[in-house]
């Protein structure tokens, strides 16, 4: 038992060698990207930002896009954008901090459109307050629509993806689910929560043996498309929507694991996780990450 045990250890650690190799090769020299022409591709939150652009790109790779949004104006402005692409869109209004109606839309998508094979939980909401200043329905349906609502979109089509070993879940996270900040109390519980799962869904299909199915996991820092407007940072200004999204969809194409932007951001968190807390916070401080949210005033609604 001793003897296997050695054996077993010294495997690991060619295996550890090997992967180590093969991701800095891989940061030099990117695998290719993949056909997605013909796949259904579901996008939540696809009314406005960076789902509403991601809609457009995946449409221009011959993928039959379907999305949903709480904003039928939004969905209509995708549609007709998507249209002038000369490709097909199908929008869907759904609250997706109800869980019914998320069922129900995806028996609906099935039945219209097919089994989708790649889902994109892009959907997101912040409140942008301090936590006592939050109001506790705010935070609620933060947890329920930046979090909670992946539970019921993967259930609802992962099991065709496992029946077919074919598929790709892509959950558009944030930067806050790696780094908190005063304003984002509940944005960034539900954006760790966001991380989490699909990091346990990635090892959960690899020990189901369903290699066909991918996941990617995006942390970008704030994007430019008005949903963090007022957000102010030292040395780092928002992320440009349209920059954003051709690297999210390049990611997808090459069944990235994790996505962080900027690259800063990995830096970043390979320290959180050897530095002190008080040296984070040091850190924090001097790149303007702790006043940041001071001047938000976010997105205005739309209906």
């Amino acid at each position: 038992m001793g003897i296997e045990l050695i054996f077993e250890g010294l495997r690991l650690l060619v295996k550890l060698i090997y992967y180590q190799i093969e991701a800095v090769l891989r940061f030099f020299i990117k695998p290719g990207r993949k056909d997605v022409k013909g796949e259904i591709v579901l996008v939540t939150g696809a009314g406005s930002g960076i789902g509403q652009k991601m809609a457009l790109e995946f449409a221009k790779l011959g993928c039959v896009v379907v999305g949903c949004d709480i904003s039928n104006r939004g969905l209509v402005e995708t549609r007709e954008l998507v249209h002038e692409a000369r490709a097909k869109f199908r929008g869907y209004i759904c609250d997706l901090s109800n869980r019914d109606e998320i069922y129900k839309m995806a028996n609906k998508i099935k039945t219209d459109v097919g089994k989708v094979t790649i889902l994109i939980n892009n959907a997101g909401i912040v409140t942008g307050k301090k936590l006592l200043d939050s109001p506790d329905a705010m935070m609620l349906k933060t947890m329920e629509v930046n979090a909670i609502a992946h539970f019921w979109t993967l259930k609802a089509f992962l099991p065709d993806m496992l029946s077919s070993n074919h598929g790709h879940i892509v959950t558009i996270a944030s930067g806050a689910g790696f780094f908190g900040a005063p304003g984002l109390v509940d944005y960034a519980a539900s954006k760790f929560a966001a991380v989490g799962l699909s990091d346990a869904l990635y090892q959960e299909l690899d020990h189901l043996g369903k290699s066909g199915v991918h996941v990617t996991c995006v942390c970008p820092y704030f994007i430019n498309t008005g949903m963090f407007d007022g957000v102010k940072m030292r040395m780092m200004p928002l992320l440009d929507k349209n920059a954003t999204v051709d690297k999210i969809v390049d990611a997808v194409l090459r069944n990235k694991y994790l996505l962080m932007m900027p690259n800063i951001f990995y830096v970043f968190a390979a320290l959180k996780n050897i530095l002190p807390a008080k040296s984070i916070l040091a850190l924090s401080k001097f790149t303007g990450g702790i006043s940041s949210m001071d001047e938000f005033v976010g997105r205005r609604k739309t209906s």
